[in-house]
């Protein structure tokens, strides 16, 4: 209730814009509040991210300085400065701690219940003096564990002095002390690594701090102790409330979004060339290229140089804090020669399996990146499946005679051998159940092919700016790791490469895409957790991420969640993206026996034009087909039946869409849950639509939709309801005249209600023992 009647106020002043006089706020304390150089230099201040959280317009003065505590800083003349500068209405944060608790240091000491307490008194009456706000903050946590992992609090009575000044005083107060020890625990012992300086030398240029530092913070644990001052704000309705700045998404702050550690590296570069690299594209360059990664990782690793040329090569295998850099203008062509790809363990749709090793593999690594603007292609052509009535005859013949492989039986499709015939009969995935062996796999090889990229089980990963193009299955697959960076990546593969889905992520967190253009044959950003049973005993879901200002041509959906979600999805956040051409806009998908729960999903400022089938779609019947329809191809619709609800049931819910807006599409919206399981609590606002056919709403509960456009060439009905309830449609507008503007069927739907933007006539049919009596038009 607090954090929405927060929104409201925040609104409101928007809506009149902010004061010509703007208080300030006044920043006072130590080096971890402190502004620090930007260039080559890894140190943060929390004080120094707080502005990104805030309205913009709001002027933040950060005098907190390195290494003063509340004597210093007083004797220094520095709080003269602010005092001078304060007028009425200015706020001041006052954090000191750290450097009052030195004792051998006569310039800074100040005992908590004596000086310390004095000190943080006149800094709370000298501003009230000038008319200014106050606000205490206790001292952050250090980084400390013993040896049984349980953490260490080592600020003794200092916090306890700042709660009994601002009680003293009835001053707010920030409990800092108490929120970012709960964040470093959370973290764990090893996690927790990423809030502070733990950095290697060579790492950055200006860097001259000690390998191990746990007071001061890096980027991500200056962002994130910066949004705990935030949160503390909000939950107490402190007047600086109205200054935290709005995110993209409803009802969410910007410093409620999920933070993203960003890994670095030595400055150390080897080249391939050092180990006898040939870009002649002919010379086999995979000993060459993991042999430089060797070398480089031993030494604390660096980046591994492929210079610009025409490298042939077999599977990359990486190393942590290696930086796999290629050059612009350097194209690395995976070899053709399927050999060269042994069967290992590894996973397909979810499910833990064997197949052929993947051209770039990092497992159980930490800090590893993959840089340039270079191009890897992973010759695809030689590995995926082809469909005949996917190609015209000429398109055909050439990748027979290109390709050799071999037919099934019908002559529809293509396969690299005829071994992979066989297994694509017996639909063997290479499934590791049942005692079963690589060995065991041998014989159908050729039919488990690779992604293109697998990373398993790793964190701290950064991937920027390369290509990945033609690849045999999925393009990136990033299972069970955290910390994930994406940035430019592009991934171009065929329209009809089977299976193809440019970018995978599979029971991960923390994650930030952005600036990405995917053009590809299956899903374009996909989210998936793992598949039935395996998936939920795994357990693991895909959380936290952001996607910024990505753009996705073709694919079958441009962001996706599922099938394979059996593990959940949650907290997913995606914004500013473009979808042009592709069979679906926002897909989510999944269908009986997944289980799992898809919750908290957010989506704003998306556009999209040519979408083949629908713009939005829920659907919890996949199939697993293509979403459209190829000609000839007969479908027969689902049968519907209500079954008992149980971890295999899946769930969609809490979705919040605004502004989105699609030129060209099949169908508008298309929302289908199941009997026992509904979807659930669906809220979009601000949406246009021109579609060949409008909302089509089937067994769902909760669905809101505000300020809806739909223009409409098939307005009979313009909207459908099927045994849903609770269905809102507020503030709709629609072109020309509907010849049934509202069908509501089915005996479970009551509870709908349509408000028009304006006066319009319509047709409405209600009946098969929809509750007419709770369906209301106006």
């Amino acid at each position: 209730m607090k954090k929405t009647a927060g929104f409201l106020f925040i609104l409101c002043l928007l809506g009149f814009g902010l004061p010509e006089s703007n208080p300030r706020i006044f920043l006072i304390g130590d080096s971890t509040m402190a502004d620090k150089p930007l260039e080559e230099n890894p140190e943060r201040g929390w004080g120094q991210l707080l502005p990104q959280f805030l309205m913009p317009g709001i002027q933040v003065q950060n005098h907190a300085v390195n290494g003063r505590s509340t004597k210093s800083f007083i004797k220094e003349g520095k709080w003269d400065t602010v005092m001078s500068r304060m007028r009425k209405g200015d706020y001041v944060l006052i954090q000191f701690g750290h450097n009052d608790q030195k004792v051998e240091d006569t310039n800074r000491s100040a005992p908590a219940h004596g000086l310390y307490k004095e000190n943080l008194i006149r800094y709370v009456k000298d501003t009230r003096s000038k008319g200014g706000y106050p606000i205490l903050i206790t001292p952050v946590m250090r980084r400390k564990f013993d040896g049984k992992g349980k953490f260490v609090d080592q600020h003794g009575d200092y916090p306890g002095v700042v709660k009994e000044v601002a009680a003293l005083l009835k001053v707010p107060m920030i409990d800092l002390h108490k929120s970012s020890e709960a964040l470093i625990v959370k973290e764990g012992v090893e996690g927790s690594k990423r809030l502070f300086l733990n950095i290697p030398q060579q790492h950055f240029k200006n860097y001259k701090g000690k390998e191990e530092d746990n007071t001061h913070f890096s980027e991500y644990g200056a962002a994130s102790i910066a949004s705990l001052v935030c949160q503390s704000i909000l939950e107490q309705q402190l007047p600086l409330t109205v200054f935290l700045k709005p995110s993209l998404f409803q009802a969410k702050f910007q410093f409620e979004l999920p933070k993203i550690y960003t890994p670095h590296f030595k400055k150390d570069t080897l080249s391939i060339l050092a180990n006898g690299a040939v870009a002649d594209g002919k010379t086999l360059n995979s000993l060459a290229i993991n042999k430089t990664i060797e070398q480089l990782a031993a030494k604390g690793g660096g980046v591994v140089k492929i210079p610009a040329g025409l490298w042939l090569t077999g599977p990359i295998v990486m190393k942590s804090n290696i930086n796999l850099y290629v050059a612009e203008n350097a194209l690395v062509v995976f070899t053709s020669d399927l050999s060269q790809y042994p069967l290992v363990v590894s996973s397909f749709e979810g499910v833990d399996a064997a197949r052929c090793q993947s051209p770039i593999t990092a497992e159980n690594l930490s800090n590893i990146a993959i840089t340039g603007k270079g191009v890897f292609d992973g010759n695809g052509f030689f590995w995926r499946p082809l469909k005949k009535d996917k190609m015209n005859e000429s398109g055909w013949k050439n990748h027979l005679r290109t390709y050799g492989g071999a037919l099934t039986e019908d002559k529809k499709t293509w396969y690299p051998s005829e071994a992979a015939v066989k297994a694509s009969l017996d639909k063997n995935i290479g499934k590791l159940t049942d005692g079963k062996k690589l060995s065991d796999f041998e014989g159908i090889k050729d039919f488990l092919r690779p992604n293109m990229v697998r990373i398993a089980n790793s964190k701290n990963i950064l991937i920027e700016g390369v290509t990945f193009n033609n690849s045999p299955a999925w393009t990136t697959h990033i299972v069970t790791s955290e910390q994930i960076t994406i940035k430019g990546l592009v991934v171009k593969n065929p329209w009809y490469g089977t299976n193809t889905d440019a970018l995978d992520l599979e029971s991960c967190k923390n994650i930030l895409m952005e600036d990405c253009v995917f053009d590809t044959g299956d899903d374009g950003i996909t989210i998936k957790s793992g598949r039935d049973e395996d998936g939920r005993k795994r357990g693991i879901p895909t959380e936290n991420m952001i996607v910024n200002n990505c753009t996705v041509y073709h694919a079958h959906g441009g962001f996706v969640i599922g099938s394979e979600m059996s593990g959940g999805a949650r907290n997913l956040y995606v914004g500013n993206c473009t979808f042009i051409g592709t069979d679906i806009g926002l897909r989510f998908k999944t269908t009986r026996g997944r289980g799992g729960i898809v919750e908290n999903i957010y989506a704003s400022n998306i556009v999209m034009k040519d979408i083949v089938a629908e713009a939005i779609l829920f659907d919890m019947y996949y199939m697993a087909k293509d979403p459209v329809v190829l000609a000839g191809e007969k479908r027969e619709p689902p049968v519907v039946e209500t079954l008992p609800v149980t971890e295999a049931t899946p769930q969609f819910q809490h979705f919040f869409f605004n502004n989105i807006s699609c030129n060209g599409a099949s169908k508008a919206i298309f929302i289908r849950g199941i009997p026992e399981m509904h979807v659930k609590d669906i809220q979009m606002s601000n949406v246009f639509i021109q579609a060949r056919e409008g909302i089509d709403i089937q067994e769902a509960t909760g669905v809101q939709l505000n300020n809806i456009n739909i223009h409409a060439v098939n307005k009979n009905p313009l909207v459908y309801t099927l045994n849903s309830s609770d269905i809102m449609i507020k503030g709709m507008e629609f072109s020309n005249k509907s010849e049934t503007f509202l069908q509501a069927h089915g005996t479970r739907t009551k509870n709908v209600t349509v408000t028009l933007k304006s006066n319009q006539k319509t047709k409405n049919d209600i009946g098969f023992g929809a509750d007419a009596k709770t369906i209301e038009i106006k």
